[in-house]
């Protein structure tokens, strides 16, 4: 197991985003990204970001005094360490969030993280990046997120979650943007 992970930046703050929004929420930010979105928010995560010890992010946490605590990114799934701070994190008795973009296979992600995964519509640029296999790993307790900027980005994240029954077995959200921001930041 890697014992370090490289981090953008931590932080405390309410969760703006998706099935958790409103509540107090400890975000660790990982650095690296796969993806070159044309909406994207945190373009500077994909920088390399500094070297944390697991234990150390695990009693950050802890001093935070939160249950919720958020691993996003960049794209969080591109360290392997990521895998065992998710342990660590649950066994510490963390409630734990992860946003990931879609294109990195599900499989290795313990079971009781709560994923929120983005399936990436055509006016990303990196629509063809998901994973089909991903959707394997989606429970009722997990969601789907589709950002969106325009009519046509709509209807093709409709026709997803029709044609994939998507709202039967997970939780869906079609999240806006405009000019580079989301609309519900």
């Amino acid at each position: 197991m890697t014992d370090t992970i490289l981090v953008t930046e931590t932080f405390l703050s309410v969760q703006g985003e998706g099935l958790y929004t409103g509540l107090p929420c400890f975000f660790i930010r990982l650095s690296g990204c796969n993806l070159s979105c044309t909406y994207c928010d945190t373009g500077y995560a994909k920088a390399p970001g500094r070297p944390f010890d697991l234990t150390a992010l695990v009693n950050e946490w802890r001093d935070s005094r939160v249950e919720h605590v958020l691993l996003t990114g960049g794209e969080p799934l591109l360290q392997q360490g990521v895998y065992g701070l998710m342990e660590m994190l649950m066994a510490a008795g963390a409630r734990v969030l992860l946003e990931t973009n879609g294109s990195i296979h599900l499989g290795h992600v313990p079971t009781g993280v709560l994923k929120c995964v983005d399936w990436k519509s055509p006016s990303s640029g990196m629509a063809a990046s998901w994973l089909d296999v991903n959707l394997r790993y989606v429970s009722a307790n997990d969601t789907i997120k589709f950002v969106i900027s325009s009519r046509d980005d709509y209807e093709w994240a409709r026709e997803k979650v029709r044609s994939r029954s998507l709202d039967r077995y997970t939780n869906v959200i079609i999240s806006p943007v405009w000019n580079g921001l989301h609309l519900d930041e």
